[in-house]
């Protein structure tokens, strides 16, 4: 285990940061830590920087509750440079999304994967900054009601292919009614981290039915 004397920081005393989300290994932000704010961070197991711009210690998440939880920092062969793996409660981007890295600027021929967080990053993306000719931003242009519409009508489709025993209509049907659903969660301002530690509690509730069932 390395030790933070071991570590090289420049000439400011710096050294950059990189903050990856632990669970989607999605790239969140760089920034820069000190010898106290990495030190802070270890003890405290959230992300703590130097704001260079303010001349300060920056503990992330003090004033607007979006913490980052570490899971673990690494360095690289160097040692100049650190890889932070959180877990975060908020967005990371002071912009308010998921993400301090949401402007493309080249693209390359190899797609990147399907993600849900790319997908809700799109959404987002469609919500904040409408795009002429987009469906999605349609359905934000018209309000929360025409959103739960698509819902419910996405829902029955998914009941009617279900019904009938047709596996391929049903998985068509679930991805759409998954879309329409993740709509909602952007105009409401509902995350999937949200989501996540819902379905996460839940096999509690699973335990305790079980339970009752044994009675």
């Amino acid at each position: 285990m390395l030790k933070i004397d071991e570590l090289k920081f420049d000439d400011r005393g710096l050294i950059p940061a990189i903050v990856v989300d632990a669970d989607s290994k999605k790239v969140l932000t760089l920034a820069y830590m000190n010898r106290d704010s990495l030190q802070i961070s270890m003890e405290k197991g959230l992300t703590c920087f130097w704001s260079r711009s303010r001349q300060e210690l920056w503990l992330k998440g003090e004033t607007s509750g979006n913490y980052q939880h570490i899971v673990s920092i690494t360095a690289d062969c160097d040692k100049d440079a650190l890889v932070v793996l959180v877990r975060k409660d908020g967005p990371a981007c002071h912009l308010g999304t998921d993400s301090c890295f949401s402007f493309p600027l080249y693209s390359g021929p190899e797609a990147e994967p399907f993600t849900y967080e790319g997908l809700m990053e799109l959404l987002q993306g469609r919500k904040d900054s409408p795009k002429e000719g987009s469906y999605t931003t349609y359905l934000f242009e018209k309000g929360i009601d025409k959103i739960l519409k698509k819902v419910g009508e996405e829902s029955t489709e998914v009941i009617i292919a279900g019904k009938a025993g047709d596996r391929r209509e049903t998985i068509y049907e679930i991805a759409d009614l998954a879309y329409h659903v993740m709509v909602l969660m952007c105009e409401m301002g509902i995350s999937l981290d949200e989501v996540k530690d819902e379905l996460a509690s839940r096999h509690v509730i699973d335990h305790k039915v079980k339970q009752e069932k044994m009675t």
